[in-house]
């Protein structure tokens, strides 16, 4: 007889198995809406969720049921994972800035069971109740009726066993365009994401960590840091309150190393720091992802001696595409150099293949010059979106087609250069939005700005930059042309720059240029009429 192995399926439980017993005592800090601050542990953490598994099953949740949260960050929501999944359930995680039409139609598609929701948003529940027509359970999280339910428990219970491909979670996307679209996570998919998640070329998580996650629990699982963090065994650090002055004095009190969020997140905690002259004072790696980091924001967090890990992905990838970290060759590379490379996207981690192929999907060279549609594939990216009857939404190689436009670089590095919708295609040529914005937002005065593509009687398209402007500041349109001369070709020099109070977001922080391409569908460039500055 030939040896073998143990069968081990791997399943999101022994996640939070592993960090009871072998990380117990590690803390898990909640701070509250209310200005209060909990502590557990990752012991105390799987009690209570054996306890809500126990509860949620006298609510007759039944194995695959979704149950659904609409919360913050905070220990009690990282509860309701565990105890959820757990008990052979489907954690659904809510995002409450959605609009109402899109909440009703996530929920009712997701045939959610229970709603598990924080009191902040109870305007949203009592205002939607009555449409929500499969929802039998609403629990606050607040006001003492979770913990209330979970304390006439006794924690005696087994997780539930099952095959390592049964569902554990349900994500949305954001649905910028038509409805929102269901991804169901795996176990499998999960635990294989977390394991490639902690390691040093991805978010360097390890016991001495302390992780203060401002990415949503709500927004693509978290990112993966609740399941990642089990493994590692670090403590963490909630806050459901996103104010800068908040998370600042947490990192310090806390002695945060590690953080994660979208750029606006940092963008608020600059204008914190510039106007307090405070700063976390222990961070060591930050993660930036949801959208490009403009450079300004990836120099200053590396002047600070912090680690920038720009990252790349979507909910239909767990959310995990790309990730940066230092090459062999960091040490050799003088400052600019290394912001260079920190601004694209970062590298493949183990589990997943890139490639980008051009309109007669002919794959292109990895030589950093050669963009086209971005594709992926690995054993964390979706196959079939929940309950879709459109089938499989991969090709027959698997490749998933992200709606992206990237090059990939000859180290394999890769650099998103816009969303497919959003490039601006003038004479022929692509002009790239993003690196446009990203170019404006490091001129002196300019807070945020947007580059979207209007019609030209020339060129097809030219490039209208909209500028919302630091407060008190008077920086001007050649100020910022003359900015921008100095960092992209001459040719994308956008026609016309319109300044305005704010510009339009999604549910999850990003630019909504749907809106500002139908806002502006019919605008007349100043320049119109005469031949681009870039083209002439």
């Amino acid at each position: 007889m030939f040896g073998g192995m143990q069968d081990y399926e791997l399943r999101v439980p022994r996640l939070i198995d592993h960090a009871e017993r072998e990380h117990g005592g590690r803390e898990i800090v909640s701070y509250w809406a209310d200005g209060t601050t909990t502590r557990t542990s990752w012991a105390g953490i799987a009690r209570d969720a054996r306890k809500l598994a126990q509860a949620l099953e006298k609510l007759r949740v039944k194995r695959g049921d979704r149950v659904a949260t609409l919360a913050m960050n905070h220990s009690r929501h990282l509860v309701a994972w565990y105890g959820a999944i757990g008990m052979g359930g489907v954690i659904h995680t809510i995002n409450p800035r959605l609009f109402d039409e899109q909440l009703v139609y996530i929920a009712n598609h997701a045939e959610d069971k229970v709603l598990l929701y924080d009191k902040v948003f109870q305007p949203i529940v009592d205002r939607l109740r009555t449409q929500w027509t499969s929802i039998e359970h609403y629990v606050c999280f607040d006001d003492r009726q979770f913990e209330e339910m979970i304390a006439r428990e006794d924690g005696n219970y087994a997780w539930v066993e099952g095959p390592e491909r049964e569902p554990c979670m349900l994500c949305y996307t954001s649905g910028t365009t038509g409805n929102p679209k269901g991804v169901l996570y795996e176990h499998r998919s999960s635990v294989i994401h977390a394991l490639t998640e902690i390691s040093p070329a991805c978010f360097d998580l390890s016991t001495s960590s302390v992780a203060l996650p401002i990415v949503p629990m709500f927004h693509a699982a978290a990112w993966g840091l609740p399941f990642a963090s089990a493994i590692a065994g670090l403590k963490l650090v909630y806050s459901a309150v996103n104010d800068p002055t908040v998370l600042c004095t947490l990192m310090n009190e806390e002695k945060v190393t590690h953080s994660a969020g979208v750029p606006t997140v940092w963008l608020a905690m600059f204008q914190y720091m510039d106007a307090t002259g405070k700063k976390p004072e222990h961070l060591k790696i930050v993660t930036i992802g949801g959208s490009a980091a403009p450079r300004a924001m990836i120099e200053r967090l590396m002047r600070m001696g912090i680690r920038v890990g720009h990252a790349w992905g979507m909910t239909e990838t767990s959310p995990i595409g790309t990730i940066g970290s230092p090459p062999a060759h960091w040490d050799e590379l003088d400052f600019d150099a290394q912001v260079d490379l920190v601004c694209k996207q970062g590298r493949v981690p183990f589990g997943v293949e890139l490639r980008v192929v051009n309109d007669d999907d002919e794959v292109q060279p990895r030589d950093g010059v050669s963009s086209g549609r971005l594709q992926i594939r690995g054993p964390w990216v979706i196959k079939r979106y929940f309950q879709d009857a459109a089938g499989d939404c991969i090709d027959r190689d698997a490749w998933f087609d992200t709606g992206d436009v990237a090059v990939l670089h000859p180290c394999g590095t890769m650099q998103i250069t816009d969303r497919s919708k959003d490039v601006i295609k003038s004479g022929g040529e692509w002009i790239s939005s993003v690196e446009l914005e990203n170019a404006a937002v490091g001129c002196a005065g300019v807070a945020e700005a947007a580059a979207i593509g209007v019609r030209h009687p020339k060129w097809d398209e030219r490039p209208l930059l909209l500028v919302v402007r630091k407060e008190g500041s008077e920086v001007t349109a050649d100020d910022i042309q003359t900015h921008l001369a100095n960092h992209v070709a001459k040719w994308w020099l956008p026609d016309e720059i319109l300044f305005v109070e704010s510009l339009p977001h999604t549910a999850t922080g990003k630019l909504l240029k749907t809106a500002l391409r139908e806002q502006y569908r019919d605008h007349q460039l100043a320049t119109a009429t005469a031949p681009p500055l870039a083209q002439a």
